[in-house]
């Protein structure tokens, strides 16, 4: 029997009432393809791997983030709190010690929904409601929030836009939906330099996004020093995806876990949970979910390295450096902000 080198739990939860519509990019399908392939691969025989089950998040916990419930369908309703749930259960399950990381496969997404409004698939802030219980219950005073979706989290950076307590990173294609996320977003008040945001042109690649890890996640994570590492995981950069025009493949969503992963060695204990957001094409939600799955369990899925990256892979991608102006450019922006 394989066995995970961490403690690693998960959470599926593909929300089979909900957008119906087979057209719809934003469908059950995304997660039941990956979900297929996790059986195939035998995870849940894998000896320190745990299936979650999630609960549907309270009500006072949305009103954290969110001014009210808004008026939707019952049934939709209970849908997307289960899908918010899932994401606080991994990350109560990570801070009570019972996991050491965990990946919630759920969906609709959440990071583009704000306090008074949904918007973009997305109801309630998945990722937002877990760290506002995380800062809440536990009493964290800060929390590093890593957006690598195609499109900028608006919902989620305004959600902490005037806090030191989350420190918000997006990487994304801009200018593009919902069209924030420019450099000069950098937060407000006492927020002030504590939401980082990386825009960028599309055609970049697992390269380019090693690069940014390299030069402006990773040091500015060391610098805050965060308690709890979260991931909106947005498979959407993916090469081909129908929604965007990144061109990252495994072996980049491999590098960037990794990365994020000994990271939180470093500075929190390995506390780290990832979220999912978009990712529209099925191989590429697949083949990504798989990679970070990897990442996170601290070995290879299967004796291939299709979803885990070589040693040699990875100090390949561990030696990208600035690859493109934009990626200076932020860097630069940081730099007001970080010691890096």
């Amino acid at each position: 029997m394989l066995r995970a080198k961490y403690k690693t739990g998960l959470v599926f939860f593909p929300a089979f009432d909900w957008a119906i519509d087979p057209t719809h990019p934003e469908r059950e399908e995304r997660l039941l393809y990956t979900q297929d392939q996790v059986l195939e691969e035998g995870l849940f025989d894998i000896d320190g791997i745990t299936e979650l089950k999630p609960d549907p998040v309270a009500i006072k916990d949305i009103q954290r983030v969110h001014f009210c419930v808004p008026d939707v369908s019952e049934v939709t309703t209970e849908s997307h709190l289960i899908s918010a749930g899932g994401a606080k259960t991994i990350g109560m399950a990570v801070l009570d010690g019972q996991i050491e990381r965990g990946f919630a496969l759920v969906r609709p997404p959440g990071h583009h929904a704000e306090r008074g409004r949904s918007m973009g698939f997305c109801l309630f802030n998945n990722i937002a409601v877990a760290a506002r219980h995380a800062q809440q219950k536990h009493g964290l005073e800060r929390v590093m929030i890593v957006d690598w979706d195609l499109h900028h989290g608006n919902g989620t950076q305004f959600s902490f836009y005037d806090s030191p307590e989350t420190l918000y990173i997006s990487t994304h294609q801009y200018p593009y939906y919902p069209g924030t996320g420019s450099l000069e977003e950098v937060g407000a008040g006492p927020g002030e330099g504590y939401t980082v945001n990386i825009p960028l042109p599309g055609g970049l690649g697992d390269e380019d996004y090693a690069a940014i890890f390299n030069d402006i996640v990773v040091p500015v994570g060391k610098a805050y020093d965060p308690q709890l590492i979260l991931v909106s995981a947005g498979f959407d950069i993916y090469h081909g995806d129908p929604l965007g025009s990144m061109s990252v493949g495994p072996a980049g969503f491999s590098y960037m876990t990794r990365s994020l992963v000994q990271l939180a060695e470093e500075v929190c204990g390995g506390r780290i949970l990832v979220t999912l957001e978009g990712g529209y094409n099925l191989k590429g939600q697949r083949d990504g979910a798989l990679a970070v799955l990897s990442e996170l369990l601290g070995s290879p899925l299967d004796d291939g390295t299709e979803f885990y990256l070589t040693d040699e892979e990875y100090g390949e991608l561990a030696d990208a450096h600035l690859t493109h102006s934009s990626i200076e450019q932020a860097r630069q922006v940081a730099k007001k902000y970080w010691k890096m």
